[in-house]
């Protein structure tokens, strides 16, 4: 990385840290370091915001200037506190763009004016994406939709016979390769969190326009196929935006790519298509938005897992034995009563939404005064609609356990000072990813639940609450840090991911398990619903048609991967 990068991250980084952390109560700080609350982005770039990049080859940087000079000029001209944030936004906004420019410059490319074939689309396109992740070092950079931009580009200069298809697969092959490089300068702390050192640089492929028509182009096969050309890899993460409407030959070609290279990804389009139009794109894994006009304020994960265990312990610590949560009274009998743990539940998960989202107006308050986005919301609109994303980790154990709860016995064992620190799971209980609708509910209620206490909170700037289903890597870290649950999972062992069952404990095969997934309500989860998910295609008895025909009847009837997101084999965050 160049010294000066490196240096505005140190001095940028250093200091948004030390206004997040002084300005978090002890309550706050408590709850970080005991892990009910985990994964903060106070110590790293928020990231979740995507660039519109394709602005860069359409117009050129010059009337980009233009345009934000005219947006900081027409501001109101009382000077209230929103506006003075509003034209020094602007005024940082403009100086990027400038910087952009020359960015362009020590590479030779006059990026001023708009491109003129696909080469230089492409290549503007990464110039703005690369001033992004020199400027930034986000939790999910992510790349857009620009395939189906692009084939306009091809299209044009195939049919004047400016390039080649090999030479356009050539520039595509290239591109891809500078995306698989991008690295960052993160803390080793980051990497544990998150299981490595992952970019996320995800582009959405595919999808259905509002009139209908599909757009699927060349260009996406051209995007998919460098899987072949250049061998399998998790980043850029290609995204299928997937619709029963999508063509058949290239339905096919994705069953294809993903049996012979585990790496593609899968969203549901004709769900998030509603929310967001057809020109939206996905952060990190699952996270839609509106392209150049969303973004996101990201927000980790509250461990829901562990605040069951706090509500059964009176606030007290399972791991450190301190107390972190209010005091309100512990539950004392040998064995649970379901009525009694829900009740002290929904009192604890009342108090973590409020300690939650406090939390993230602090942090994302910092961000903007010391790490403001200013290249990626340079290539946002004027009026641009945030949302407050939240995130529940350990959900499959929190259905199960309740379930055990419900449908079993389950008998404390305390220690020396009366603390819960392990169960005795007596009898069989419903288990979540058998669609079984005795503990899928519970899961749905959840979700359902814990987002309705963090609506009850303000949110800074005016942030809509969502909340996601999605800790993919990092639930071996979640896990490691919470102590036994009643479901029977010993303490310390990982989390499944995402919204997915527990490990074996779907027993009912891939579409009872896919059913279970299905009945989580995107309403609720908006932010995204993740279920890693690898299989043997012919375990479907479909072979190379997994994601055709009468599967898509199959599962359609039970609204299968209900604004889920369907991973082929490599896990992501």
């Amino acid at each position: 990385m160049d010294p000066e990068i490196s240096e505005f991250f140190s001095v940028h980084r250093k200091t948004h840290n030390a206004g997040v952390f002084d300005a978090y109560t002890p309550e706050m700080r408590a709850c970080r370091s005991s892990h009910i609350i985990t994964g903060l982005p106070d110590a790293y770039g928020r990231g979740r915001i995507i660039g519109d990049y394709r602005r860069i080859a359409l117009y050129g940087v010059d009337r980009l200037i233009k345009d934000k000079e005219e947006q900081k000029a027409t501001t109101r001209t009382i000077m209230y506190s929103e506006v003075i944030r509003d034209r020094e936004e602007l005024s940082e906004q403009i100086r990027a763009l400038d910087d952009l420019k020359k960015l362009g410059q020590i590479y030779g490319f006059d990026l001023s004016r708009p491109a003129v074939n696909v080469q230089e689309a492409i290549q503007w396109t990464y110039f703005g994406y690369l001033a992004a992740v020199k400027e930034q070092n986000g939790a999910a950079m992510s790349l857009g939709r620009t395939s189906t931009f692009l084939d306009i580009y091809a299209q044009r200069d195939l049919a004047e016979g400016t390039f080649t298809e090999e030479q356009i697969q050539e520039f595509i092959d290239h591109f891809i390769m500078k995306l698989r490089m991008i690295k960052f300068a993160r803390t080793p702390e980051y990497n544990t969190l998150f299981s490595g050192d992952p970019t996320w640089v995800t582009e959405s492929i595919g999808g259905v326009g509002i009139d209908g028509r599909h757009m699927v182009t060349k260009m996406s096969f051209r995007y998919l196929h460098t899987l072949e050309n250049l061998g399998t890899a998790p980043e850029p993460n290609l995204t299928v935006l997937w619709s029963t409407k999508l063509p058949e030959n290239f339905k096919r070609y994705c069953a294809k790519t993903s049996i012979q290279s585990s790496s593609v990804q899968y969203e549901n389009d004709d769900l998030m298509r509603v929310t967001h139009g057809d020109d939206y794109a996905i952060a990190c894994c699952v996270s839609s938005m509106r392209v150049g006009k969303e973004m996101q304020f990201f927000g980790a994960r509250a461990n829901l897992a562990k605040c069951l265990l706090y509500a059964i312990n009176g606030g007290v610590d399972e791991m450190t034995k301190k107390q972190i949560g209010p005091t309100y009274r512990p539950i004392t009998s040998e064995y649970l009563d379901y009525d009694e743990v829900m009740e002290a539940y929904h009192n604890m998960m009342q108090w973590l939404a409020q300690v939650y989202v406090n939390a993230l107006n602090i942090i994302h308050y910092m961000h903007d005064k010391y790490c403001y986005e200013k290249i990626q919301m340079a290539l946002h609109d004027q009026k641009v609609t945030r949302w407050f994303a939240t995130g529940i980790a350990g959900l499959s154990v929190v259905a199960d356990s309740l379930s055990a709860i419900k449908y079993a016995k389950v008998k404390t064992v305390r220690d020396e000072n009366g603390i819960v620190v392990d169960y005795i799971v007596e009898g069989d209980f419903p288990k979540y990813g058998n669609n079984d609708d005795r503990v899928d509910e519970i899961a749905s209620d959840i979700v359902h639940t814990f987002l309705n206490y963090i609506k009850r909170n303000h949110a800074y700037r005016g942030g809509i609450h969502t909340t996601s289903i999605l800790t993919i890597t990092s639930n071996v870290v979640y896990g490691k840090n919470t102590g036994a649950t009643p479901d029977g999972r010993k303490s310390g062992q990982p989390f499944a991911p995402g919204a997915n069952p527990m490990h074996r404990r779907d027993t009912h095969g891939a579409v009872a398990s896919l059913s279970s997934v299905a009945k989580l309500p995107f309403k609720d989860a908006q932010d995204g619903i993740s279920n890693t998910f690898s299989i043997i295609p012919d375990a479907l008895g479909k072979g190379t048609q997994v994601f055709m025909g009468d599967l898509d009847v199959e599962l359609d009837g039970c609204g299968a991967c209900d604004g889920a997101t369907l991973f082929d084999g490599m896990d992501r965050e």
